[in-house]
């Protein structure tokens, strides 16, 4: 069986796509999933392609004792084909990945993240907590790590059952 793969995308790829790719791996990991399910992040831009994740995502997690590694990389086109979800960090981020995608079948694999944090209600958003200090790095980590232990939920229960 195909693993299931999943891409995070956000704008560079430095704060919240690659926390929520370490975030998800964790969690992951400790369900012992990681043969099942992939994990990656990307951003919609290339501007810091190579780079290693912003130090103050990388303080906050390990804080909370999850490893941020790998460096930034921009979105490709085959990324369409690879991943089975694409979840964007905000709504601009997702609008630029269905402004891209060739088919619509394509489009439909681009999601909101938060959509699967069941607590979000409406606010499906990660701001982007680059211009701010470290409290919105606080915020859009505990963010994430909501989103993706429903996310884990949500692939258990409708890819992974079997």
């Amino acid at each position: 069986m195909e693993p299931v793969r999943i891409l995070f995308v956000c704008l560079g790829n430095i704060c919240r796509s690659p926390t929520a790719e370490a975030v998800m791996r964790h969690h992951v990991n400790r369900a012992g999933l990681g043969d099942r399910i992939e994990v990656d992040s990307a951003g919609i831009g290339g501007w810091h392609v190579g780079e290693p994740a912003d130090e103050r995502a990388r303080a906050e997690a390990r804080r909370r004792g999850i490893d941020i590694t790998g460096r930034a990389r921009q979105f490709h086109p085959g990324d369409f084909e690879w991943f089975d979800l694409i979840l964007a960090m905000d709504r601009q981020n997702l609008t630029d990945l269905h402004d891209r995608a060739p088919t619509v079948a394509h489009r439909s694999k681009a999601r909101l993240l938060r959509e699967f944090d069941p607590d979000a209600g409406g606010d499906l958003e990660v701001p982007d907590p680059y211009y701010g200090g470290s409290r919105g790095f606080s915020t859009m980590f505990d963010q994430i790590e909501a989103a993706c232990r429903g996310l884990l939920g949500h692939l258990r229960a409708e890819r992974l059952a079997s």
